[in-house]
């Protein structure tokens, strides 16, 4: 099931929350969905330079708050704050409803699978080699420290004639795990020969203990304690076994 189904719905309520956060009747479900998919739509175009890996949307009866994750804050917020309220104008008219945007900074975009398979779609449409793209992004996540990255690139590799499909790996991804944190995107880079589809899967760790699902864009790894296999919890109940013998 865990290679069947998309990683962050699969953990949908156990260690991630949702990107839509609101209680809607069920007249008016349908439309608050489709503004919110407009809402998303609208700011993956107008900040498509930004870096922004993840738009969540809070509402209460009279106001939307729109939270915002960048690894480019200042892009979003530009000279003395006038992107961001011109930003807030247009998504008035977009919503009728008063707008408050709040800017996260992603501190490591290179372990943020959304920013990862975003910059390899650039370079494939600047024409680098796919092979060189992934191998940079997949060190540089390793480094990072991602426990373990995947990441499959499909369609008219090189040039080829034939589309096919090239899947690179470092470190463990487990997906039927539900306690380790699988970051999970799909980007398409548009090349001279066609379009050719990224997907990435990037482990963060593994998450112990009850965790808060209520937007958890903000947590550290302080929070729902994380640890990974060899040097979390349960290594290191076995290395205190091995002591006390």
């Amino acid at each position: 099931m865990g290679q069947k189904t998309n990683p962050i719905s699969n953990r949908l309520g156990i260690i991630r929350g949702w990107d839509s956060n609101w209680f809607g009747k069920k007249s008016d479900f349908a439309d608050t969905l489709l503004e919110d998919s407009k809402i998303r739509k609208y700011l993956g175009a107008r900040l498509s330079n930004a870096s922004v890996s993840r738009i969540v949307i809070e509402r209460t009866l009279k106001l939307i708050t729109i939270t915002i994750c960048t690894s480019r804050p200042g892009a979003v917020i530009g000279k003395g704050g006038a992107a961001v309220d011109l930003l807030k104008e247009e998504l008035k008219k977009i919503t009728d409803k008063d707008v408050q945007i709040n800017i996260f900074e992603i501190k490591r975009p290179e372990i943020d699978a959304s920013i990862v398979a975003s910059t390899i779609a650039r370079q494939l449409e600047g024409r680098m080699a796919y092979r060189r793209a992934v191998k940079m992004a997949i060190s540089s996540a390793m480094r990072s420290g991602a426990e373990g990255i995947k990441i499959l690139v499909s369609g008219r590799l090189n040039g080829a004639e034939m589309a096919r499909a090239e899947m690179f790996k470092e470190g463990r991804t487990p997906l039927h795990t539900f306690r380790a944190e699988i970051d999970y995107a799909t980007e398409a880079a548009l090349t001279k020969v066609g379009l050719i589809g990224i997907k990435v899967w990037i482990c963060k760790g593994e998450v112990y203990g009850k965790k808060d699902l209520a937007p958890n864009f903000t947590q550290s790894k302080d929070f729902g304690k994380r640890e990974n296999a060899r040097g979390g919890r349960e290594g290191r109940d076995r290395r205190n076994r091995r002591s006390n013998r």
